[in-house]
């Protein structure tokens, strides 16, 4: 039964049927693949809605602390304050519990006190900026400013990349994409402070927090400092990087100390210099401020989680990356459109800004959507329909979008193993939590970096990789799929790589690994009227190598085209019997050895012998006793 059905399979009644036989057995099947596309689907779906619900929450905390908004009382702001200083201690917090787990039952490596040093001068800069601008700046300002502002911390990896680039001596494929990032960025502080300083009459307050905010941003650009230091010729770069992926849970706690303690300082000195009062939250804190502080905080580290098996799952693009770029754009959405349609007051036939309750009552969702039209209605150029003043306001936040989404195009081309580490996909381990998706953007791992690696390893001896095999009395499907195997690895890691030059003229690389196959094909003669011959599984072994060799040989097969024949073959007798040789379609070689058990001693372990004598013993050293025989 079993001899028929192979039979019906080696022999079909089509020609052209050879291919699919082959090629529809290994691929998957219909209803796994919808299965991959569901959950790619379910879990962008997710990503989007965490990052919606942590970024919207984030604003609305902002806005209660406005001392224009009436969702907290006056009285009560500095407990929003202090809720927006939990939302920036949260993931450090996290970062600070996990660093303690692994140094006590992991690694404890201490770094050198010049590492130190550098962390803490950085870390500080950026707890200063993200605390100035998220506690200081930003509640002055109106829901759309805040919004987008916090996508123009971008702009020293824009530089960085451009630097990179420069000094990189590859394609340069994407230098203007960070040089138009760095434009739109630097022409959107421009009307950010144009719209505040000159078009309307801004407090004091104000104009400071404008300047605190371009400053705040610049310093926080720096958290991603590390992605890009290995990328420049600095030797104090590179040391200190070595250092801290040497030590990194040392690192994760100074850093999450020094951050912690950072916004503790900022905050505790802001609400005395604002003329507030910490009694206001000694015993009780608003209930709209505790859930906002709860929902951003666990919807960040579910964000931040269900991007990380984004990447596992290869779904970078759909469940990654475009959810983060339409995460800031459906907020303004959420935010603007049930404040423009909402009727907020009696006076139906009243103008946007003069249709606002002054009562603080009723549901808190109304209440903070009251609010978030109230700090645009404080506004000179809302209350008054200026056209240029809008204008300026619209056109920045569009260009800090747009250069968030420029300086971290390469995240799109990025190519990702299949079985990645995080901590070689991210530069940090943890997120931010006011800037939860730029953060997660810029904390994937800069391309050329990978590129830099590759181009090394192939300046690098190639190793050579002996893949070993024992057959018997193997039935045709189950020899079909060993050397399938065999040739789908030779296809995918080829011996030489064809490339392009600076001149654009094709050139072959030889490839970082080699692959040699080894079969070894026991009982594989029989006595004959003319002698030893091979008997019928060696035969079959020939058939299934010839088959699937025509199918591989082929770029694109058609169905139409004529079968090519073996390219490379050789038969050798041997002590043991005897050896086919095979140069397979990508440059690697597989070789057969038919050994014959009345040449050998039979039942001796003679295969694992030949593994020891012939791959080790010949294969690896023939070349250095060559060498010694030529006196090198």
């Amino acid at each position: 039964m079993e001899k028929q059905q192979k039979t019906e399979i080696r022999q079909p009644w089509d020609a052209s049927r050879e291919v699919p036989i082959i090629q529809n057995e290994q691929m998957p099947r219909k209803r796994v693949l919808c299965l991959k596309w569901f959950s790619c689907a379910v879990v962008g779906i997710l990503v989007f809605i965490l990052a919606l619900l942590s970024k919207t929450s984030f604003l609305l905390l902002i806005t209660s602390g406005n001392n224009q908004t009436k969702s907290v009382h006056s009285d009560k702001k500095t407990s929003s304050l202090l809720g927006i200083g939990f939302v920036l201690a949260g993931p450090n917090v996290l970062l600070l519990l996990k660093s303690i787990w692994k140094f006590i039952f992991k690694s404890a490596v201490m770094p050198c006190k010049k590492t130190v040093c550098w962390v803490l001068c950085v870390e500080f800069l950026v707890a200063l900026g993200a605390a100035v601008l998220t506690i200081v700046s930003m509640p002055q300002f109106d829901i759309v400013t805040n919004v987008m502002i916090l996508n123009s911390v971008t702009i020293l990896s824009a530089v960085f990349q451009v630097v990179a680039e420069c000094l990189a001596k590859e394609r340069k494929r994407f230098i203007m994409m960070p040089v138009s990032s760095i434009v739109l960025i630097i022409l959107g502080y421009i009307l950010f402070a144009v719209s505040f300083l000159i078009i309307e009459e801004s407090s004091l307050q104000v104009k400071i927090s404008v300047g605190f905010a371009i400053v705040g941003t610049i310093f926080v650009s720096l958290n991603w400092w590390e992605n890009y230091s290995t990328l420049f010729d600095v030797s104090f770069l590179a040391d200190i990087s070595n250092d801290i992926a040497r030590s990194r849970n040392v690192v994760g706690i100074i850093s999450s100390l020094m951050r912690i303690l950072v916004t503790a300082a900022v905050l505790g000195a802001y609400v005395p210099l604002s003329g507030q009062d910490w009694k206001s939250v000694s015993f009780f804190i608003p209930a709209v401020v505790v859930s906002l502080v709860a929902i951003q905080i666990v919807s960040s580290a579910l964000c931040r989680w269900f991007v990380v098996v984004a990447c596992k799952m290869h779904a970078l693009r759909c469940s990654f990356l475009m959810p983060m770029y339409l995460a800031s754009i459906t907020v303004l959405a959420v935010a603007l459109v049930p404040v423009a349609i909402m009727p907020l007051g009696p006076k139906q036939n009243s103008t946007y800004c003069e249709n606002v309750q002054e009562t603080s009552d009723g549901i808190w969702m109304d209440m903070m959507m009251s609010d978030v039209k109230r700090t645009l209605c404080v506004r000179n150029i809302v209350r008054n329909v200026r056209s240029e003043g809008l204008a300026c306001m619209g056109i920045s936040a569009l260009t800090w979008w747009l250069g968030l989404i420029l300086s971290t195009i390469y995240v799109w081309y990025l190519r990702i193993h299949r079985i990645e580490r995080t901590q070689d996909l991210f530069v940090g381990r943890m997120y931010e939590g006011a800037f939860l998706e730029q953060s997660m953007l810029l904390n994937t791992r800069f391309e050329i970096r990978k590129k830099i690696i590759e181009k090394q390893k192939q300046e690098k001896e190639s190793i050579k990789v002996f893949l070993c095999g024992t057959m018997w009395h193997e039935t045709y499907d189950e020899m079909m799929k060993i050397i399938i195997s065999m040739f789908r690895l030779d296809k995918y890691r080829p011996k030489t790589k064809i490339t392009k030059n600076k001149d654009k003229q094709e050139e072959q690389i030889k490839s970082d690994v080699e692959f040699e196959f080894h079969i070894y094909f026991d009982d594989a003669f029989k006595d004959n009227d003319n002698g030893r011959h091979a008997n019928e599984y060696a035969e079959t072994l020939v058939e299934v190598l010839t088959e699937v060799y025509t199918i591989f040989i082929v770029e694109n097969p058609s169905i139409f085209k004529e079968m090519p024949t073996l390219r490379s073959q050789k038969i050798i007798q041997t002590p043991y019997g005897g050896r086919l040789e095979y140069t397979l379609p990508k440059g690697n070689v597989l070789m057969v050895h038919l050994k014959d058990k009345h040449l050998i001693r039979h039942k001796k372990r003679w295969s694992q012998i030949m593994y020891l004598y012939y791959i080790l013993g010949w294969r690896l050293d023939r070349r250095y006793f060559k060498m010694f025989q030529e006196g090198a």
